[in-house]
């Protein structure tokens, strides 16, 4: 896959300059409809190994996935060195040059991209996601484990129950029951897709587990120890 980057920047700065960087590409954040049902979807997840007392190594997975089947079509993986230190809200400067050097693998382009991690619910709208998308120009939206920011109502117990995840007056993502009285996922757009087609692709993705199959691939990928392995 080639790769172009719109809003490119260097990733070795320091912390300042990263919630700079931030709030410069929020401002270039577009949340349209999709040109068309996406027929390949791309997921996207980086783990990390201690190599010594400061020194890590990521490791990125990216499994492409036909739809609606959910078929593997490509298959991917990076690793190398990391220079970020884990900073929460920075996460972006940390994962995705492993992220961009793992899609340039890739041999086919997926219609979206979903992240293991925040997009549009983050503390300056900036998650990974959102990250990623502007750099790319292209459809992204995150699925995170976790909450970063925001609050929200009760959720249903049954898989398909959302909610609103508000931050003040601001709707800056939707809690999603993937699967039936197991804990939910929290879902927000990213760049050029809206936060709508984002819960629905989740659902969509999420046949037998929490995890939307995407990332959950690309998570079994970044775990893998041969490089061989990776596709």
């Amino acid at each position: 896959m080639d790769l172009e980057l719109y809003h490119g920047h260097e990733w070795d700065v320091s912390t300042r300059e990263a919630v700079e960087i931030q709030r410069a590409l929020a401002d270039r954040l577009l949340f349209e409809p999709l040109p068309a049902a996406p027929a390949t979807i791309a997921g996207v997840d980086v783990s990390f190994q201690r190599l010594d007392y400061k020194q890590y190594a990521a490791q990125c997975g990216v499994a492409v996935l036909s739809l609606p089947d959910l078929g593997r079509v490509d298959a991917a993986g990076w690793e190398g060195g990391v220079t970020f230190p884990y900073v929460p809200g920075l996460l972006s400067f940390r994962e995705l040059p492993a992220v961009l050097a793992a899609l340039e693998q890739l041999s086919v382009r997926p219609d979206v991209i979903m992240a293991d991690g925040q997009g549009y619910a983050h503390p300056r709208r900036m998650g990974l996601a959102c990250h990623l998308g502007v750099a790319l120009d292209m459809p992204t939206f995150g699925v995170a484990k976790s909450r970063l920011v925001g609050t929200h109502g009760e959720l249903g117990r049954t898989k398909g129950s959302t909610t609103p995840l508000l931050d003040g007056d601001d709707l800056i993502g939707m809690v999603v029951r993937t699967r039936t009285n197991v804990g939910p996922v929290y879902v927000s757009a990213g760049h050029r897709i809206l936060l709508e087609e984002a819960v629905e692709l989740t659902l969509a993705c999420a046949s037998r587990y929490k995890v939307p199959e995407p990332t959950r691939e690309a998570h079994r990928l970044s775990r893998r120890k041969n490089p061989d392995e990776w596709t």
